[in-house]
């Protein structure tokens, strides 16, 4: 959390790119550190032989009580096309989120040892799936992030059926809200994220926000 100690210098103290620090590796104990603090690892990809860990200078936030549905997806919901389960296939859904790579990216910044360490970081309740499966019990979409408290923090999503992300994204909101979270750190605004109302805020209101809500994973196994 900002008030304790941490090994990362102050986010406050980012380059002109968010840049924080650069390290060799990572772990489950430096993302743990880092999203208590505003930061988080951004690879460049497998053959550069360091991590950036950023904390940009505006981050992209959505309050979970001002989700907002547009009415043609309205309408998609209402069709049940899709199954919504919580952490029923950590490492499928971030593998296929590594994999869903945009021709303005190049390549994933979801690297093997990315997915390998938050893989582990699920295992230690950090880090949760929310998925959709369609019709046949298949996973159709999905995404995962991490929990901090009041304040979750996505971090990629995918699709294999057209509109299964979009169901993920939303019936995450919903279970996320219902579990007393508070906000989710989308880090950027996409034209998807836009859409249902995430928007931009200065890294100090971030910072701020994360003081009042951040802290310990919440326990999504419960029954809100």
């Amino acid at each position: 959390m900002p008030g304790k100690a941490s090994i990362f210098p102050s986010p406050e103290n980012a380059d002109e790119n968010g840049i924080v620090a650069l390290s060799e590796s990572l772990d489950c104990a430096m993302l743990i550190d880092a999203y208590q603090h505003g930061i988080f690892p951004w690879p460049f990809g497998e053959d550069v032989p360091y991590i950036p860990w950023a904390s940009p200078a505006e981050r992209g936030v959505l309050f979970c009580d001002q989700l907002h549905i547009p009415k043609s997806f309205q309408r998609e919901l209402k069709k049940n096309q899709f199954t919504f389960k919580v952490d029923s296939a950590f490492e499928e859904v971030i593998t296929n989120c590594a994999r869903a790579i945009r021709p303005d990216q190049g390549s994933t910044w979801i690297t093997s040892e990315m997915i390998k360490v938050y893989t582990e970081f699920h295992k230690l309740n950090y880090a949760h799936s929310f998925e959709a499966y369609d019709d046949c019990g298949k996973l159709a979409g999905g995404l995962y992030g991490i929990s901090v408290g009041k304040i979750f923090c996505g971090e990629s999503m995918f699709y294999r059926v057209s509109g299964a992300s979009k169901f993920a994204f939303v019936k995450m909101v919903e279970f996320l809200q219902a579990h007393g979270v508070v906000l989710i750190d989308t880090q950027m605004v996409t034209s998807l994220t836009a859409a249902f109302g995430a928007k931009l805020i200065n890294r100090s209101d971030y910072l701020k926000l994360l003081e009042l809500y951040g802290g310990e994973p919440l326990d999504f196994g419960r029954t809100p």
